[in-house]
């Protein structure tokens, strides 16, 4: 990406309604030459985002050499698809960071919930035990490479719920 597209891309405010750029609603789409062989791709951009949220195949037009323009159906499929890919990916990241497990205490419903906090310098987990009521029994802070199992909740509660040893 030029210097040129990139002032284009931060300057958010303002509706661009080209063949080849088109921004709108918070999205930017612009057709580039497909680096990986023949043909065209489409690149989406989220407002403010650096990266593309989306790239893809872009269609041929009717002389088979340009590409097809952009327009208004196009932008907002293009729009609903890279917002698909947006939500999946955090969905993803969430379930890789969150997990939790239900284990029985003095015939009690415990959740065991573990939360990783993705820090550059310091990740780390923190471990928590809530009851049937919703109220926190205890919350520790684990390695964030600790494995959360029925096994290991049960180990925690078992021994009162204390700091767990690395």
């Amino acid at each position: 990406m030029s210097q040129d597209d990139s002032a284009l891309l931060d300057d958010d405010t303002s509706q661009i309604h080209e063949p080849r750029l088109w921004r709108d609603k918070g999205w930017t789409a612009k057709v580039v030459k497909n680096e990986d062989g023949e043909g065209w791709a489409v690149e989406m951009f989220r407002d403010g985002s650096a990266e593309p949220a989306l790239v893809g195949p872009w269609t041929m037009g009717r002389n088979k050499v340009d590409p097809k323009p952009l327009d208004a159906t196009a932008h907002q499929t293009l729009v609903k698809t890279a917002s698909e890919v947006i939500r999946r990916h955090e969905q993803q990241l969430h379930a890789q960071l969150n997990k939790q497990v239900s284990i029985e205490i003095a015939s009690q419903l415990v959740n065991v919930r573990l939360a990783i906090t993705p820090d550059e310098f310091e990740p780390f987990g923190t471990l928590t035990a809530i009851d049937a009521f919703g109220d926190v029994l205890a919350s520790v802070n684990v390695q964030p490479d600790f494995r959360l199992t029925t096994e290991s909740a049960t180990r925690w509660a078992d021994g009162g719920f204390g700091q767990i040893r690395h």
